[in-house]
């Protein structure tokens, strides 16, 4: 298998940083789960195109990855709960 390329934006550092330790070990496999299957999230329509969100757990509560993906590269492009989520992803214009 090549490697792939994992890149961050700005607002998924962000979130990342703000994470515990074992919260950031969650979010980790959901980063390798989609390195592996980049079509394991659903593909968004309309202004988010192309813009995958892969859900997953910690503590019971829902996270969102939001991610971009072509066979050499994973594009982070933002984590979160739902609330204000799609707003704050919607891309500018």
């Amino acid at each position: 298998m090549t490697d792939i390329a994992i890149k961050q934006m700005p607002s998924f550092k962000k979130a990342y940083k703000k994470l515990h330790s074992n919260e950031k070990a969650k979010v980790n496999d959901a980063i390798h789960a989609i390195i592996q299957h980049p079509r394991l999230g659903q593909e968004k329509k309309g202004d988010l195109a192309g813009v995958f969100v892969y859900k997953f757990k910690i503590h019971h509560q829902e996270f969102l990855l939001a991610y971009e993906w072509d066979p050499k590269e994973r594009l982070l492009l933002a984590l979160g709960v739902h609330e204000n989520f799609y707003c704050n992803l919607k891309k500018p214009g």
